[in-house]
């Protein structure tokens, strides 16, 4: 009986101890400039963006099956993707967003993907859908992401690559100063998957999607195996390499 009790005050100071740091992990980050724009960005989903996010979401079901959980997506923004593929937890910089996430049944925590509060080997798959080209350093957050996944865990992305035709679409946007690609910086394809190698990743699969071009979509079109650079969103599946410098 004592043994039992001894546990479990190890365990609620364990916990304690975790929501304190949850609590200076909340305080300590920086507001997100998409606090701002957190109604305007999940507006679009229903609006103009309702066809491209359904195109999308479709691409993604081509590879779930293969995916090993628990998952988590870095940068979930207000839940829209996490909803829809299943995804059970997220993690972002925006309060706003993070708020919309919850009401979605998404569980949720306020941070950024270059230093996490999770666990080592806590993850069977990492998604960043849309998040590559707003991150302040790419290469620190695969690296994070590689520490907190298990072994042989898989990340996935949802990229908009610089060459393809809506790269440059937004590319133009952000010369414009456009309210949200003013703040985004697109990869090359082969720029990637450079920074993939470093952070100890072996690409596994590709699929490319959304081959209408900008203001021209109009159905649902099914995705194609293998990277294209006429394809507007591309999904990179990767998996951890076991003998890595980060585990």
């Amino acid at each position: 009986m004592l043994n039992y009790v001894s546990d479990a005050r190890r365990l609620l100071t364990l916990n304690c101890k975790r929501q304190n740091q949850a609590v200076k992990s909340e305080t300590s980050t920086r507001a997100s400039p998409f606090d701002d724009l957190a109604s305007a960005y999940d507006a679009w989903f229903e609006e103009e963006g309702r066809l491209i996010f359904d195109i999308e979401v479709q691409a993604f079901q081509e590879v779930l099956p293969s995916l090993p959980k628990p998952w988590l997506e870095i940068g979930v923004g207000s839940g829209r993707f996490a909803q829809a593929l299943g995804i059970e937890t997220g993690i972002d910089p925006s309060v706003k967003l993070l708020k919309m996430a919850r009401r979605r049944g998404i569980t949720t925590f306020l941070g950024k993907g270059e230093q996490t509060s999770f666990d080592k080997k806590s993850y069977g798959t990492i998604f960043l859908i849309f998040t590559v080209c707003f991150l302040d350093d790419t290469l620190a957050v695969l690296k994070e992401a590689h520490r907190i996944l298990e072994p042989d865990g898989k990340i996935v992305f949802g990229l908009v690559l610089k060459e393809s035709p809506w790269g440059r679409f937004y590319e133009q946007k952000k010369r414009k100063g456009h309210r949200f690609y003013k703040y985004a910086y697109f990869h090359r394809y082969d720029d990637f998957t450079k920074l993939l190698e470093q952070a100890d990743f072996t690409i596994e699969r590709v699929i490319s999607t959304l081959f209408q071009k900008p203001g021209k979509v109009e159905h649902v079109e099914s995705p194609r195996n293998g990277y294209n650079p006429d394809a507007g969103f591309t999904i990179l599946v990767a998996r951890k390499t076991q003998e890595s410098r980060y585990d």
